[in-house]
């Protein structure tokens, strides 16, 4: 018989049979479709061997008036500007205490201080830093105090702990003094989604911030019933105590000694296990508090507060000229100038120097509008109670939209000679995000979809409702490419290009049966225009950080998805390359053909086609490849061709002498490779998997011929 050439369909079909897909691809990873056939896509490499803090989530890429190329880069932990391969951290104060309001305390041989501060207001991986310190006595000297550190452990409203380079000595017994001033950044956020409720509701941990604490006074055995403490104070017999994952039932008290005499203390209580604890560990008061708010909970109890900020850490940032305003969602804006250079932080908003009026003091999202330079804030307070204050009302509303006078960030009051205003969403409970095109801004709700413009006076900007009943995923989960806007909803995807419609997706069961939806706010959308594409990253089912990704290549209309970890994704423009984020990384895409120096593993595979006539089996004894290296940096580039055969649609794949290797042997003038694959593969249908595992590998698929002789039935 002849040769049979292999002609396959563009893209990936996931979402019907694989037999009625026959001509298709079923599955890929790291390839991609151009001009219908798959190729191997571009690989990274990191932009900088330095690391930032946290999980970056949004960039932004800006340029000042002196060529300056700004990086703004927020993360759950910091916000940094990048320029020159360096991450400048920007995170605005929201603290500075007065001189000698800071203590601390030391323990020999532990790198544990302990800090008091009166309503410090800080949470655990907050961060802070101090000044004006002296030395304690020993080795914990004023250069080791004079730094920035994270919190550790929060022991009360009014004590928490740090970890020193070093430890202390028999000598530190000082308390750094009355000089000392601590400069605490704004709260960290959260890295994994929690609930309003339970474990991680109130500050991290559980813990309220006003449940009584103490230390161990030495080390705990399992056995003991008898527990030293540096100060027993407010903790009365019968009341529960938490030392680390245990629970135990004070017994009589004595001095600073919990369960003494005919009353020890019972370990181990409420179901959890006596354990030994370090000296130094913290001891907090679970149950027994004077006010019974300010008990510890989380171990079993759902909490008795209510968190707005259950949702990760999130950023939204705009330029302003040469400056950024930045906004980490649900919080304050601030506003970094860089005239002041990148050792100076971003600023409340509302302080800096100006007339101020009604500026708002939390927001889910900020945008600087192109043309008419308006400072848009969405789902933020409203205005303040006159003409005259300074900031809004402090109360949030997640439908209001307010807009500052032109060319003015300050401005926000309306009056009769700016052009500040405010508009309220009509449709939906909450705003979700905003993209800025050509001629609008889209405004998504969680059930609509509105169109605000600019129309001049005396109004500023109009507002209309273009869809109901749409949804959208995350407030990063649609983007703006040439006239049209591409999102991702909960069960579906969506374009918007004059008229809202869905998307058909070939792969849509694969990627939303497949994602976890409790963190749904970490799927972010980027485009590569490079290649017509529109990348979403997700979490998969089992994974609680992005993992995965689907790409819609809006040019020839197909779909194909695979696995890659990245935070956050900038398309090029001002920077020659794509930039995504991942590990605490900065990375350069569409680089060469690996992934950072090590080899990567590109694959596409088939639908089953028929071997034969129906119900009779086939023979493959030979592959005739066609395949361009073009591109490759290694001298033999080479692709494995795996031919996988099955007897019945419903049996698996039976694999016999299948796998063979391509590799190109020249490079001019054409591409010069292994001329036939030879085979013995038998059944009723066979699948082809091309799969580039080597270094420095590009490769193009195009029609490869096989040789097909026709077999028994048997």
């Amino acid at each position: 018989m002849p040769m049979t050439a292999l002609k396959f369909k563009p893209g990936i079909v996931s979402d019907i049979t694989s037999y009625s897909n026959e001509g298709g691809f079923v599955d890929g990873d790291k390839v991609r479709f151009r001009f219908g056939f798959p190729e191997k896509f571009g690989g990274w490499e990191k932009y900088s061997s330095n690391q930032y803090l946290g999980s970056a989530r949004r960039l932004h890429n800006w340029v000042a008036l002196d060529g300056s190329d700004f990086m703004g880069i927020g993360t759950h932990l910091k916000y940094y500007i990048e320029e020159g391969q360096t991450f400048n951290d920007i995170t605005p104060i929201r603290n500075t205490t007065s001189a000698g309001d800071v203590t601390f305390s030391a323990t020999n041989g532990s790198t544990t201080i302990t800090v008091t501060d009166p309503a410090h207001g800080a949470n655990e991986k907050d961060f802070v830093t101090f000044s004006g310190a002296a030395t304690l006595g020993g080795t914990i000297t004023a250069s080791i105090l004079n730094a920035e550190f994270q919190i550790t452990s929060l022991i009360s409203s009014n004590a928490y702990t740090i970890t020193s380079s070093v430890a202390a000595n028999s000598s530190d017994t000082g308390n750094g003094g009355g000089s000392v001033v601590g400069a605490y950044q704004i709260n960290t956020g959260l890295d994994v989604t929690v609930g309003g409720t339970g474990w991680g509701a109130g500050q991290w941990s559980g813990t309220t911030s006003g449940a009584l604490a103490t230390q161990l006074a030495e080390a705990l055995d399992a056995s003991e019933t008898a527990i030293d403490v540096d100060s027993a104070t407010g903790i009365t017999a019968a009341d529960l105590v938490l030392i680390d994952n245990e629970l135990i039932t004070v017994g009589t008290i004595s001095s600073n000694t919990l369960g003494t005499g005919g009353g020890p203390s019972t370990r181990g209580a409420s179901g959890t296990t006596a354990a030994t604890h370090a000296d130094n560990t913290l001891v907090r008061l679970a149950v027994g508090n004077a006010d019974s708010a300010n008990d510890f909970v989380g171990w079993g109890n759902a909490a008795s507060v209510t968190v707005p900020g259950a949702q990760i850490r999130l950023w939204s940032h705009d330029n302003f000229g040469e400056d950024i305003i930045i906004n980490p969602r649900d919080s304050g804006l601030f506003y970094w100038d860089k005239t002041n250079g990148l050792s100076t932080r971003a600023v409340e908003l509302s302080t800096r120097a100006g007339t101020k009026t009604s500026v708002p003091t939390v927001a889910k999202q900020i945008i600087v509008s192109d043309q008419d330079r308006h400072v848009i804030v969405f789902g933020c307070d409203g205005l303040g109670a006159s003409s005259s204050a300074t900031q809004g009302d402090g109360i949030q509303d997640p439908l209001l939209i307010r807009f500052s006078s032109q060319e003015n960030p300050l401005d926000f009051f309306p009056t009769s000679t700016n052009t500040a205003g405010d508009i309220r969403l009509g449709g939906g409970s909450e705003f979700v995000q905003a993209v800025e095109t050509k001629e609008q801004i889209l405004v998504y709700t969680n059930k609509t979809l509105h169109s605000m413009r600019f129309i001049g006076p005396p109004f500023t900007f109009g507002i209309k409702e273009l869809s109901k009943n749409i949804t959208i995923m995350s407030p990063a989960s649609a983007i703006a490419v040439d006239d049209s806007v591409y999102w991702m909803g909960v069960d579906t995807f969506y374009l918007y290009n004059g008229q809202t419609q869905q998307l058909p997706c070939s792969v849509k069961d694969t990627v939303f049966l497949d994602l976890n939806i409790e963190e749904r706010d970490k799927v972010h959308v980027g485009a590569n225009t490079e290649f017509s594409e529109i990348w979403w990253f997700y979490p998969s089912l089992n994974s609680t950080e992005i993992d995965k990704y689907v790409i819609y290549n809006y040019l020839e209309n197909i779909w194909y998805f695979g696995s890659l970890a990245r935070q956050a994704w900038l398309d090029r423009g001002i920077r020659a390359l794509p930039l995504a984020t991942g590990g605490q990384y900065l990375f350069n895409h569409e680089t060469g053909f690996d992934d950072d120096g090590s080899a990567m593993t590109s694959f596409v595979e088939s639908a089953p086609m028929a071997l034969g006539d129906a119900g009779r089996f086939g023979f493959i004894n030979r592959i005739i490849p066609d395949v361009n290296f073009a591109g490759s940096t290694a001298v033999n580039p080479s692709v494995d061709f795996t031919v996988k055969a099955r007897t019945h649609s419903g049996s698996g794949f039976t694999q016999t002498d299948d796998s063979n290797t391509t590799q190109r042997s020249s490079t001019t003038p054409v591409e010069v490779y292994t001329e036939k694959l030879d085979l013995r593969v038998r059944g009723r249908t066979f699948a082809l998997r091309v799969e580039a595992t080597s270094l420095g590998t590009k490769f193009k698929l195009g029609s490869p011929q096989v040789n097909i002789v026709q077999d028994g039935r048997r």
